[in-house]
């Protein structure tokens, strides 16, 4: 198997040691929807649960896309939607989670280096130890599902550094 290394950025020009493999994001996308101030009011949001206007349920999780060649995998924390009762079974079982079954969800966050990735349909896979849950999309033609189910190549993961350092610093 191949070892990732560190790349050169033709964002910035510089050298990072590491090849960034997880990227995450620290809300659902509706979240984003809402001023600063209305946030307050109609989110119940921390790291791994969130309730939008006491009607809209979410927790987070991670989609994991094999990197061909290695042992690695890229990681997305994403945020996927879920009904009013299975929300509950999960804060439930908060402690453990490895005792809840397969949940179904929507994609409830917007990865911008790929054509609309909200409301893909998705299943939560819980695990134990307070390891976020895994997130396994739906097999259709969506770019995101296609990598999921067949894995990417390390130029494909170093686009996407690139891609993300580029949007960064604009």
């Amino acid at each position: 198997m191949a070892k990732i290394e560190g790349y050169t950025c033709s964002c910035c020009g510089q050298y990072h040691e590491e090849l960034p493999r997880s990227y995450g994001n620290p809300a659902p996308v509706y979240y984003y929807y809402f001023g600063p101030e209305e946030r307050e009011d109609k989110f119940e949001l921390d790291d791994d649960l969130c309730v939008m206007e006491k009607e809209h349920f979410f927790i987070r999780g991670c989609i994991e896309v094999p990197i061909l060649g290695t042992d690695e995998h890229l990681i997305w924390g994403v945020w996927v939607s879920l009904s009013e009762a299975n929300f509950n079974r999960v804060k439930e079982y908060w402690d453990k989670q490895e005792l809840l079954e397969l949940m179904f969800g929507w994609l409830s966050t917007e990865l911008s280096i790929y054509p609309d990735t909200v409301n893909l349909k998705a299943m939560i896979h819980f695990r134990p130890d307070g390891i976020r849950p895994f997130i396994e999309l739906e097999p259709t033609d969506h770019p995101l599902a296609v990598e999921f189910r067949n894995g990417i190549t390390l130029d494909r993961v170093k686009e996407i550094a690139e891609y993300y350092c580029v949007n960064q610093h604009n």
